[in-house]
């Protein structure tokens, strides 16, 4: 009996080349925190090229410890773990409330580690939540997680600095539309293994073409060393904090919804739908990758979405290929003048093929939304609300500017309020007094009337 494409084993280059297009995906995600918070702090460039090699490194150990799995730990998908953006806030919120700042980065790893723990601990409670997201929920929430990243991608394709007096200039843009359009005529006029890695191929093709704009840096290249290791505790023992900690485990709650919602996603998309089983074990080795981080110097990891874009884009579901790249990511922790290879993309080739990556998530939402059954009305009041709320954030960033930073944390989120406004509507309208059932509609505005009566 044929493995299932999941469990597929491909040839070495197939399996190294596919690797590394999961890598160029998720490395702008990954480094941007570590350079936020250390940019706060003040570290010096020695010191935040080791923050930085730090977290890489854990975001491939957390990518292995997801994919391959241990006993009752990973969800054994092609999944990618690292450090999630959701703790920024509140990690510069620690950074601003600290007066010695050397002493900032011990008190986030402690409450890392804490909320790590916590969440670990809280794994298989949180998981049953699984039977609270069919379709009609799902569809939705995999939609906004592709809604919610494109602003990302649209951010890479203006420049690299928003205060730079060239951000969003003509190059950066045609740049970025270059590289889109490789993409799109590779995917159109190749076929198999070319095919395959067209993003891939178009991160090195919009690269090149850069070089004469002046806009591909090969500094980071020759500033690099060739070995390093992200030493235990380099920054100090880990502090614990309550404030710090309280703030780190909210983000938890915010990481380990996402996790899920990602998990139903990528279990979609690949034909092995997630189970509470298998989210259960994804959420422990996401929590327990976030718990060891800290040890080498990392922050909390979390899914990376904009890499569940590529699996549905290039159909290649294979774990042992996230897994391969995760373990780049750990050479390039191990490695510095190999991460700084990634560095050299300049950001609007990334915005570029981030355009097909975060669209092909939106895409698999709609595919799922078809299987909703939105021929009733209350599935299609679910979908319509749920995507109202999600979309707040990205179309009125400062809307929930009058809460307090730790209810930002969760509002701020599109996925997360979109997830849960779902979640709560269809509890409402598919599960509390079920003996009243949903009228079919043929238009969202028109008055409930049986579809099959009218036939």
């Amino acid at each position: 009996m044929a493995a299932h494409p999941v469990d597929e084993k491909l040839p070495a280059l197939k399996m190294a080349t596919s690797g590394l297009q999961h890598v160029a995906a998720m490395y702008a995600g990954v480094v941007a925190p570590p350079l936020i918070v250390g940019a706060a702090i003040g570290l010096s460039a020695t010191d935040l090229t080791f923050l930085t090699g730090a977290c890489l490194f854990t975001a491939g150990l957390a990518t292995i410890l997801q994919t391959l799995g241990i006993g009752k730990i990973g969800a054994r998908l092609p999944f990618v773990n690292g450090v999630t953006f959701a703790g920024v806030a509140p990690m510069t919120a620690v950074v601003a409330s600290t007066k010695d700042k050397s002493d900032a980065l011990p008190l986030i790893f402690g409450a890392v580690i804490v909320a790590g723990l916590l969440g670990f601990l809280a794994a298989p409670v949180f998981c049953r939540a699984v039977r609270f997201f069919p379709p009609v929920v799902t569809g939705s929430v995999i939609t906004l997680i592709g809604v919610s990243l494109l602003p990302v991608a649209f951010g890479w394709a203006q420049g690299p600095d928003p205060q730079a007096h060239d951000y969003g200039s003509t190059t950066y843009l045609t740049l970025a539309g270059i590289t889109l359009a490789i993409v799109l005529l590779l995917r159109r006029f190749t076929r198999g293994f070319v095919k395959q890695i067209a993003v891939l191929l178009g991160l090195v093709a919009g690269t090149l073409i850069a070089i004469p704009f002046g806009v591909t840096d090969f500094g980071p290249v020759a500033d690099a060393h060739v070995l390093g290791f992200p030493t235990p505790f380099h920054f100090g023992a880990p502090r614990f904090q309550l404030a710090a900690i309280l703030s780190l485990c909210v983000v938890m709650v915010v990481s380990m919804t996402e996790s899920t919602a990602d998990m139903l996603a990528l279990g979609e998309i690949v034909e092995r739908p997630a189970d509470e089983k298998t989210i259960a074990a994804g959420l422990r080795a996401d929590t327990l990758g976030s718990a060891l981080s800290p040890l080498f110097n990392g922050f909390m990891c979390s899914a990376f979405a904009q890499n569940i874009g590529l699996v549905a884009m290039t159909r290649i579901r294979s774990r042992y290929v996230v897994a391969t790249g995760g373990g780049f990511l750990v050479l390039m922790g191990l490695c510095p003048m190999a991460a700084s290879l990634i560095a050299v993309v300049p950001r609007p080739v990334l915005g570029g093929a981030g355009v097909v990556l975060f669209g092909s998530v939106a895409a698999s939402g709609i595919q799922t939304l078809v299987r909703a059954g939105l021929e009733k009305d209350n599935n299609v009041l679910i979908v319509a609300v749920s995507l109202a709320v999600g979309i707040i954030p990205i179309t009125a960033p400062g809307f929930y500017h009058a809460f307090p930073e730790t209810a930002r944390i969760v509002l701020d989120s599109g996925i997360s309020t979109g997830c849960v406004t779902a979640v709560v509507l269809n509890l409402l309208f598919n599960h509390l007094g079920r003996g009243h059932e949903a009228q079919d509609v043929t238009h969202p505005m028109e008055a409930g009337e049986e579809i099959a009566a009218a036939h």
